[in-house]
């Protein structure tokens, strides 16, 4: 039978990564592994073309009478009024929030919450974030007929900052794209950027919770010079980074790289002796998973949802200790038997990740609300 879902579709056009990843992901997976439905994909804008509308996808933006100003609005305020219109039957929020006035228009609703790091780390956030956040998260968990929490960790915060009750809300760890699992050929993008053979692998924003600089100094402490490959957008703590390179004379060569296409973040992950993952706090990890699924050994953080995300497929170490970094990044180079097993139990891990799992569960979600 077929169904008409509406989906917040604004991060899967117009975010690079983490809440884009996650929307693109979960609209492609739904797309390839169960086209009987149609997907209305609401944003305020297209940018770019993401989605073959061969594909069961139909793309909504503001009416035409929106100011520009007014478009970023647009799905907060404005968006429940023309879910009818639209032939809506079931509403996703894929990235934390819900229209305002969902519940009045008889349209069940699913809204997926990644993380609540900013009420467990409020330094890093401005306050008018914050308040944001909060706010918009509140209404979305208590209006939403259904929660998706993306890890178990995530869940917790959800029933302790917001006190909704544990029935209401649901584990499904996210998808990894299915690009990460096949094998690509990136050596015209190697010799491009003379990205060495041998080299340690980090994937995230730069920025003082994803601690890349504690895998500088981690590097440092162990006397391990193996060049460094850092991928994810640039904020003022790359700066930081780079000053501590220059001024402790680090020997490691350090390359930076963002905006990188799929293929070759898959390509880099293929490629690299390890994937160094040593966040303070995540909502879940996403570059775990895709390290493993390329094959790639990962050490990773022993705190929040990262044990739960790696399962025994990872080395786990104290984000804050800088010698323990190092100490499982030599033992991942020296070890090869070590590392032959955390290759096939991250290849096994990984599989609980792929696509076509986690649209059936989401499908599973989306028929036990319709019914």
């Amino acid at each position: 039978m077929q169904r008409v879902i509406g989906f917040d579709a604004k991060r899967a056009f117009l975010n690079a990564s983490g809440l884009g990843n996650y929307s693109r992901n979960t609209l492609n997976a739904l797309n390839e592994f169960f086209p009987e439905n149609v997907y209305a994909l609401f944003t305020p804008t297209e940018k770019t073309a993401l989605f073959d509308p061969h594909d069961r996808f139909r793309v909504i933006l503001p009416p035409n009478h929106f100011l520009k100003l007014l478009k970023p609005l647009w799905r907060s305020y404005f968006l429940s009024g023309s879910l009818k219109k639209q032939g809506i039957e079931l509403f996703h929020g894929l990235s934390n929030e819900l229209p305002r006035g969902i519940c009045k228009t008889g349209i069940p609703s699913v809204v997926t919450i990644h993380d609540l790091i900013f009420m467990r780390f409020p330094e890093f956030y401005k306050p008018v974030d914050r308040h944001i956040y909060f706010r918009k998260i509140k209404y979305a968990c208590h209006a939403a007929d259904h929660i998706i929490a993306i890890s178990h960790q995530t869940k917790k915060d959800i029933e302790a900052f917001f006190s909704v009750p544990p029935g209401k809300t649901e584990v499904i760890y996210q998808p990894v794209s299915p690009g990460f699992y096949e094998p690509v050929d990136v050596r015209s993008f190697f010799f491009k950027n003379a990205v060495p053979d041998h080299y340690i692998l980090a994937v995230g924003t730069l920025e003082p919770r994803k601690n890349q600089l504690g895998l500088l100094k981690a590097l440092k402490v162990a006397n391990i010079d193996l060049p460094v490959v850092f991928v994810g957008n640039s904020t003022p703590y790359l700066l930081k980074m780079k000053k501590y390179i220059a001024d402790n004379k680090l020997k490691n060569p350090v390359f930076f790289f963002s905006g990188l296409g799929e293929a070759e973040l898959a390509g880099l992950y293929r490629h690299a002796a390890l994937s160094v993952y040593a966040s303070f706090f995540e909502g879940f990890g996403l570059p775990v998973i895709e390290a493993m699924a390329a094959g790639c050994p990962v050490v990773t953080s022993s705190v929040s949802c990262l044990p739960e995300t790696a399962g025994n497929a990872a080395l786990l170490c104290d984000p804050g200790d800088e010698e323990a970094i190092g100490e499982k990044i030599n033992a991942l180079l020296k070890d090869e038997t070590l590392r032959k097993l955390l290759i096939q139990r991250g290849h096994e891990r990984a599989g609980m990740f792929h696509p076509e799992t986690y649209a059936k569960k989401l499908s599973a979600v989306y028929a036990g609300i319709l019914k």
